[in-house]
């Protein structure tokens, strides 16, 4: 049986990444239901290096973002483009809302970027984790290495429900990606207590 032949979607995606030197790349097949860890956030570049890596793997993935770049005609290109509003301004069970989000659905890639700003943060949410094990799916460690300019979907972490210890084998990877603006890295470590609901 031949490949799948790659989509013009995938091939022009491929070139633009090339153009700038960039490359995408796939450590292992992605599941059908995964929760993708985006770090380091440190620009809006991020999203644009996010959607080519959509467009060059033909994985297409929903994510989340403050619910107030969502405007107007702007809003309806981002939704089309995979975006969830959060409001962040309040507490609203979002971990319980995508938990059921993954059980109503036969295929979901939800994209969250821990750190939940570009700029530095003194610790990870770590709503991403407490949906996964809501939702008892896998966890890809996705990412954009500004210094090898490679653009990616990493390992795949299945969760124990010790998320100490999870999050030691999380902290190892993205300790060899470097964002964009590396002073802009958030500190790799998680609140855990009193934290309330989890938006990631």
């Amino acid at each position: 049986m031949s490949e799948k032949r790659e989509s013009f979607l995938q091939r022009l995606s491929r070139v633009v990444l090339g153009i700038f030197g960039w490359r995408a790349e796939v450590l292992a097949p992605l599941p059908a239901k995964c929760v993708i860890v985006g770090a380091h956030h440190t620009s809006n570049w991020d999203l644009i290096m996010g959607l080519l890596l959509m467009g060059a793997t033909g994985y297409r993935f929903r994510w989340l973002a403050k619910d107030s770049v969502f405007w107007g005609p702007l809003g309806v290109v981002l939704r089309f483009l995979g975006g969830i509003p959060v409001n962040r301004r309040e507490r609203n069970q979002l971990v319980a809302q995508m938990r059921d989000r993954f059980q109503e659905a036969t295929s979901l890639k939800l994209a969250i970027t821990p750190e939940g700003t570009r700029g530095e943060t003194p610790y990870w949410k770590s709503g991403f984790y407490h949906i996964a094990i809501g939702a008892g799916v896998p966890l890809v460690l996705g990412y954009a290495d500004y210094r090898r300019k490679v653009v990616g979907f990493g390992p795949i972490l299945e969760p124990t429900g010790d998320i100490v210890a999870d999050f030691e084998q999380i902290r190892e990877f993205y300790a060899d990606i470097t964002g964009k603006y590396p002073r802009n890295h958030g500190i790799m470590k998680l609140k855990l207590q009193n934290e309330g609901p989890a938006v990631p």
